[in-house]
């Protein structure tokens, strides 16, 4: 309604712009008046206001509509059109190109670069408060001086373009390239000269002007940049993202001024010396990057796995070996590369590697090639001695025996028996290689009807929980050695271990029962016996083969079948500290790869001791 008054109003007057309140206060009591002559049915302007359908009312210069925003007046909130100093927190904006629209898209490496890791983090915009005392003053710098005494005098002067201040009385001071610490003395010691009496002076650097530097060559984000005069190299690599570790050079980057190389970095001195070059940047200094140069993969075996960066003279094992660091007992080096467009591998002991001319593109292992004459055997169970004993390479069981400290009266000697590594491994494998037979037969398995292939998919689900569950096992890799009370005398492996049981009196029951638990020896009592004691099978046992683990590691069957006693029910005598295990049985009906899923229960439970349903 305000504006159509105003647009009347502007019908009697000639055109104007309101660009000021006072313009717009103007309009106001014109049309005000307008309102007085339609109420007085005088003049034109009631007519047009009449034929306009202007209502009454006063009209408010903030009630004109608008599309402009005024910055100071919104209060902080987001609106079209506006700008804003912050920075936008890494943000792109629609269709600004980003790094992985003007990248090619590089497998990762397994072997980064060696000093990559100097531009992890974000020390770039971690900058610790006030000026360097090394902070050499530049143009655009600003400089407060007091001075009291005879004279007073207190102002913040600026560096001009020839580097001088200017103060009254005092004339022009050169400070620039002056260190941030002598600036002081510097400035007090040229007005004492004036004012040589009952004068104090204090100067202070309040700010350093910032610089732009451009960054190019092999970084990720090439550019201008700005920082301060002693931000050191590192930090303005940072900024651009850091060097390209597929295409950039840590060996070589230039500082450029005026067209000319000032200095050249070797990050490779930094990470290892502490060496950077001392430069005070300046606005238009470039840093550039320089392609990369002949490199070198240290795979294993040292302590700096990396991807290396040579000079040419450098491509020698010596230099090599030096940033690698070997770890401790390395013998031999493997190199691999191509000699001549031919391949080429060698495998030098590492006492001739020094020697040894690499090229670009070679890979490098450090090798533990040492015979292994001494290794460590490890003793569990019921003994009184040390857990570990270093044998040498050829030594047999009963040679460590003589040394096992036992009690006759609590140990088991007559049913010792090993742990081993690689027959633990092999127990695995042949574990893993029946579950994915079972696991292919499953799935490649052929479907006549629409009915059958429902019960296969129940069925895979069921074979797969069961899998994910078979290969969480971990056999023990138990040796049978003892028999009858006699001990094999085998010969040992690197980190066996030797099992002396305790001598006990309990039978251990568990697996498919109603309460798994440990039952006194009873001579006259078979497995059903010990079964029953137990609370008897569950609802998902497996009667016809009782798993009996003799305490030297034999593994044995027995069976009952259902209430009656059979003639072979009974056939295994126990004996103090066998496990009785009723295995789970499968159900027929349901499952049509029955005998697999069998045939694994069996190995499970015979490598682990443990009844897998």
């Amino acid at each position: 309604m305000g504006l159509i008054i105003v647009l009347a109003a502007m019908q009697l007057c000639q055109p104007v712009q309101a660009q000021s309140l006072s313009d717009l206060q103007q309009l106001r009591e014109q049309a005000q008046q307008g309102q007085n002559g339609q109420g007085q049915g005088n003049g034109a302007v009631g007519a047009a206001a009449s034929q306009s359908g202007a209502g009454v009312g006063s009209v408010k210069p903030f009630e004109l509509s608008t599309s402009r925003t005024i910055q100071g007046m919104n209060a902080g909130q987001q609106s079209t059109g506006q700008y804003y100093n912050s920075s936008r927190g890494g943000r792109t904006l629609p269709g600004e190109p980003t790094v992985d629209t003007v990248y090619p898209k590089q497998m990762a490496m397994e072997n980064p670069p060696y000093a990559a890791n100097l531009f992890i983090g974000g020390f770039e915009s971690e900058r610790a408060d006030g000026l360097n005392d090394n902070y050499l003053v530049a143009q655009g710098d600003k400089i407060s001086i007091w001075l009291w005494g005879a004279v007073n005098f207190a102002d913040v002067v600026t560096v001009d373009n020839q580097g001088n201040i200017f103060i009254p009385n005092i004339g022009p001071i050169q400070v620039a390239n002056t260190p941030a610490s002598a600036v002081n003395s510097k400035v007090t010691a040229k007005i004492k000269q004036i004012y040589t009496n009952d004068v104090s002076v204090y100067v202070n650097l309040l700010t350093s002007t910032p610089v732009s530097v451009y960054i190019t060559g092999p970084v990720l984000r090439p550019g201008q940049y700005a920082g301060q005069a002693s931000d050191s190299l590192l930090y303005f690599l940072k900024r651009a993202g850091g060097i390209d570790f597929q295409r950039g050079s840590f060996r070589k980057i230039d500082v450029q001024r005026d067209g000319k190389t000032l200095a050249t970095a070797d990050l490779y001195e930094f990470l290892r010396e502490g060496q950077l070059p001392e430069v005070s940047f300046k606005d238009g200094d470039v840093l550039v990057v320089r392609p990369i140069g002949a490199t070198v993969v240290v795979q294993t075996g040292a302590r700096n796995s990396f991807t290396f960066e040579f000079k040419k003279e450098e491509l020698k094992g010596e230099v090599l070996t030096h940033y690698a660091t070997p770890r401790n007992f390395i013998n031999h080096v493997s190199v691999a590369g191509v000699r001549d467009g031919q391949q080429f591998s060698r495998y030098v002991k590492l006492k001739n590697f020094a020697d040894f001319m690499l090229q670009a593109g070679d890979t490098v292992e450090f090798v533990d090639d040492h015979e292994q004459l001494v290794y460590r055997i490890n003793i569990q169970g019921s003994h009184t001695g040390p857990s570990q004993v270093m044998v040498d390479k050829g030594t047999r069981l009963k040679d460590v025996l003589n040394y096992i400290k036992v009690n006759p009266d609590l140990s088991d000697t007559q049913n010792i028996y090993l742990l081993r590594e690689s027959v633990a491994q092999k127990q695995k494998e042949i574990i893993d290689r029946s579950l994915q037979q079972l696991e292919r037969s499953v799935y490649t398995a052929p479907i006549s009807s629409s009915g059958e292939g429902a019960i296969r998919v129940q069925e895979a689900q069921l074979v797969s929980d069961f899998i994910t569950r078979a290969r969480e096992v971990e056999p023990l890799g138990k040796v049978v050695v003892s028999e009858n009370q006699q001990v094999a005398n085998v010969l040992l492996e690197p980190n066996d271990t030797i099992v002396v049981p305790a001598i006990t009196d309990l039978v251990q029951v568990g697996g498919e029962v109603m309460l798994p638990q440990a039952v006194v020896f009873n001579p006259d009592a078979t497995a059903a016996d010990y079964i029953a004691w137990a609370g008897g099978f569950t609802q998902r046992a497996d009667d016809e083969r009782i798993l009996v683990i003799r305490k030297n590691g034999i593994v044995e069957f027995d069976q009952i079948e259902g209430s009656r006693i059979t003639r072979k029910e009974g056939s295994v005598n126990l004996r103090p500290g066998d496990q009785v295990i009723v295995l789970p049985a499968t159900d027929v009906k349901s499952l049509q790869a029955v005998k697999d899923i069998t045939q694994i229960i069996y190995q499970i439970a015979v490598a682990a001791n443990v009844a897998l349903d």
